[in-house]
């Protein structure tokens, strides 16, 4: 409910707040999608970019023109078509000058317009500028009705709605905004390409997005680089209008002699800068996550060039480029969001083929309004001629009724069947124009005029004459930008992800061969070389040995838990053998109510059986149990007083599990399912008490046991002992451990 009180003075309305603040919120969202953050699918431009291109119009400052001083034309922009802050106006013009930022620079700056490290530019009183050939191209056109205008903030002047963009600008320099809601994100293009698609385009409306990018190969960005994205990917993104592109620096290396050898960056990213990347660079190395580089130059003059020594010449270049694709900037993600108003001013996510369609159709509206323009000036010229014409066939008469009556103007239309433009036309006519020779112009003129007028009327009356037109202006600017120019070459190439295996987290760690203890307590260490004399190694009073193992440094120690958990460790990040060690505490975030129940080396072709106390259990994958941080992979589930106590490998086709009760329960594998993560399933009843031991072994084999003296036996006719998967078992044979284990040589423990 609204209840408007009027006074002399103001207005108050009454209104709830929460329709307040959303009316007004909306208009504010849709003045910054409109205005602000997105670019029109046409001209490729936002408001902003526009009214810089038309101030610099109106000041003349074409190619061939001077330059002027940027502050002039800021001061334009902000005084006549954009009411807002001057630093605003100078980095949009700014970032239009910049070839490392704009793909085809719509504005050719003089002066220091900021460099690729990030330095901002000059201030605008001592820069200038005028247009480049890309920018006068988007304005051709302009006065011959080929666009709508609009009143300017001020309702002084007026200013252009969209330009007549006779060059393809959303896609050739892309453009990037954020709105409220909405963003958009579009990288620069070729501009050749994009010729080649829309030539494509106008013969066949129907071409597939993939057809289209048979010629518009990927984006072209300013820095160059190399995109490494699939074509299954890119095809993809442009389908949908959303997706995005891995950059990587493109780099060389270069023989220093004796086998020694540096890296050269000879292209970075798009929208990196290169000072940030190096600082970037010399953190990676300070901190040492990247200790196989030694260190990190920048040789750039006005190409860039960014040298990397590498500590060891028999680090392989490729694996240390591909480490650093991984924590730094010279590996980055060029976005894709065609997020765009159209040509309604109603933003839209299109795809490839939409928006050059879009352009095209633009081209054609603009044809069509500059034609019938045209046809207006040429049939009023006509009009003009053909009063001349009638004049001269009766000079006598005209010099007559100019020279003797008072009213020429309306004895000339009344005589000589006239129109008041034909009449005044006359009127105006000077005395050198009655000539004979001027006679024959009139005539000639009027020929060609009438010629002229025939092709245009056939033109707006033929669809296909329409769009051979627009093809030859598509052309033209293929021509003007192709790929043998120096600015129409293409920068970006394109290549496939190198198939390199290797785990680059431990490709660059010194290969050694270590022994692995953990005792009872939980400490733990490595000792140098592989060592089975057992009696030469020292534990804390009170401690004895839990784990021993023999690996490499590197390899991937994996841990399992009573609380069901796998931890992943580093063996090159073990402490070493002097002394006691570390807690294992100290390394992984292991709960002090749960102990390591199992230690092993990991392998990733392995398939591993897990088991908790109360007689639960599943198959594993052992690639699926690797963590990523300290706090470990949940893998089985416990709960209560149960807790995990075996991990083993999975040899054979027959499972084996024995309860505290001393009863066995043989069964098939295949009854045990494959899980990731879980409780698991029941694999044996027990009527007191729960799990003691699991194993697995083959048919042939025949199950093992360890036997009351210790040694490891075999059980002859173990087919007795075989059920179904959570049956009670059978009772041990006579002389097993009453310990209640199986063989241990499966246990990863």
């Amino acid at each position: 409910m609204v209840d408007n009180i009027t006074s002399d003075k103001s207005i108050i309305i009454d209104e709830h707040i929460d329709d307040a603040l959303s009316s007004r919120y909306l208009a504010y969202a849709l003045s910054t999608i409109t205005q602000r953050a997105l670019p029109d699918v046409r001209d490729g431009l936002k408001p902003v970019h526009r009214r810089i291109l038309y101030a610099m119009r109106q000041l003349k400052l074409n190619p061939e023109n001077a330059y002027k001083k940027s502050a002039r034309i800021v001061g334009d922009v902000m005084g006549q078509y954009h009411p807002h802050g001057d630093a605003s106006i100078y980095d949009a013009l700014v970032k239009l000058s910049q070839s490392f930022s704009t793909r085809y620079p719509l504005v050719d700056g003089q002066g220091n317009f900021g460099n690729i490290d990030g330095d901002s530019p000059a201030a605008m009183r001592y820069t200038e500028a005028k247009m480049t050939s890309a920018g006068v191209a988007l304005l051709d056109g302009l006065d011959e009705n080929s666009v709508d205008f609009s009143s300017t903030y001020n309702e002084e002047d007026e200013e252009p709605d969209v330009l007549p963009a006779g060059f393809p600008n959303l896609l050739a320099n892309g453009s990037h905004g954020i709105a409220v809601g909405m963003a958009t994100s579009i990288p620069p293009h070729n501009v050749s390409e994009i010729c080649s698609a829309a030539l494509h385009l106008i013969k066949t409306p129907n071409a597939r997005v993939s057809t289209l990018m048979e010629y518009i190969k990927g984006p072209d960005l300013p820095t160059g680089g190399i995109i490494v994205e699939t074509k299954e990917s890119m095809l993809e993104a442009y389908k949908t209008g959303k997706g995005g592109f891995k950059v990587r620096s493109k780099w060389s290396t270069e023989d220093l002699g004796r086998g020694m050898y540096q890296i050269i960056i000879t292209e970075i990213p798009y929208q990196v800068q290169k000072s940030r990347l190096i600082e970037k660079l010399a953190e990676v190395i300070e901190s040492k996550k990247a200790p196989w580089l030694e260190d990190v130059r920048d040789e750039s003059t006005e190409d860039v060039r960014i040298v990397l020594e590498p500590k060891s010449k028999n680090i392989d270049p490729h694996l240390l480029m591909e480490s650093l694709f991984k924590i730094t900037e010279l590996e980055s993600r060029a976005s894709l969001n065609m997020n765009v108003l159209d040509a309604t001013r109603t933003p839209r996510v299109m795809n490839l083929k939409e928006v050059i369609q879009s352009y095209l159709d633009h081209l054609r509206e603009v044809l069509l309004r500059r034609s019938k323009q045209r046809l207006e000036k040429i049939n009023y010229r006509l009009e003009v001629l053909d009063g001349y014409m009638k004049a001269f066939l009766n000079l006598d008469e005209v010099i007559r009724i100019i020279r003797y009556e008072d009213k020429p103007k309306i004895e000339l239309i009344s005589h000589f069947q006239l129109t008041e433009r034909q009449a005044d036309a006359i009127l105006n006519m000077r005395l050198r124009a009655l000539n004979k020779l001027q006679e024959i112009e009139i005539s000639n003129e009027n020929n060609l005029l009438l010629a002229e007028k025939n092709n245009i009327e056939t033109l707006l009356e033929s669809p296909g004459e329409q769009w051979s037109r627009i093809s030859d202006q598509v052309k033209a600017i293929k021509n003007e930008y192709n790929l043998k120019t120096v600015l129409g070459a293409r920068r970006t190439s394109f290549s496939n992800l190198p198939e390199i295996d290797i785990d680059l987290s431990r490709a660059f760690i010194q290969k050694e061969p270590i022994t692995v203890v953990m005792s009872e307590k939980g400490w733990i260490r490595a000792m140098k070389g592989h060592s089975s004399d057992k009696s030469v190694i020292k534990y804390k009073d009170d401690d004895k040995e839990r784990f021993f193992l023999q690996c490499l440094t590197t390899d991937k120690l994996i841990i399992f838990a009573s609380n069901g958990k796998f931890y992943t460790i580093g063996a090159d990040k073990l402490p070493g053998g002097r002394g006691n060690g570390e807690p294992i505490r100290l390394l992984i975030d292991l709960e002090n109510d749960h102990e390591p129940v199992g230690m092993f080396v990991y392998n990733s072709d392995r398939n591993l059986l897990v088991a908790s106390s109360d007689g639960y259990g599943f198959r594993v994958k052992e690639s699926d149990i690797v963590a990523s941080t300290k706090g470990g992979r949940k893998t089985l589930n416990v709960k209560g007083d149960a807790e995990a106590i075996r991990c083993i490998e999975i040899v054979g086709d027959k499972i084996a599990s024995i309860g505290e009760n001393r009863k066995i329960l043989v069964f098939n594998i295949d009854e045990l399912p494959e899980m990731t993560r879980g409780k698991g399933v029941r694999l044996q009843k027990y009527k007191d008490g729960g799990l003691a031991d699991v194993t697995t072994f083959k048919e042939d084999e025949g199950l093992s046991f360890i036997d009351s003296s210790g040694r490891s036996n075999t059980v002859q006719d173990w087919k007795i002992l075989q059920g179904r998967r959570a049956g009670a078992g059978r009772l041990a044979p006579r002389g097993f451990s009453r310990q209640g284990l199986f063989s241990p040589d499966k246990r990863l423990n």
